[in-house]
């Protein structure tokens, strides 16, 4: 269990560094930055353990492809209504 519970440490702070470049405005969340990216990480363990070991990088890929189009769809919509609510 503490290998896992260091794991999931390990995989939130590469991901809270990935997001550096793309920040997040946590001031509107009740959930702490922290909190977010070690519940996300601990699910994605869980999730790549379900999966047969010879499995887990295409299923790894996928996952990180849905995650970047729900992102790119979301940025997307965020920017029309930012352009509908500046009357763009």
């Amino acid at each position: 269990m503490e290998n896992m519970n260091s794991t999931v440490k390990q995989l939130a702070e590469l991901a809270m560094e990935a997001e550096m470049t793309d920040p997040i405005d946590w001031g509107l969340l009740t959930v702490s930055e922290k909190e977010a990216f070690e519940m996300m990480a601990s699910q994605v363990l869980e999730q790549m353990f379900a999966v047969p070991e010879n499995e887990r990088a295409v299923v790894a890929m996928a996952t990180m492809t849905k995650l970047l189009v729900e992102n790119f769809v979301l940025n997307l919509q965020l920017k029309g209504a930012e352009n509908v609510k500046n009357g763009v």
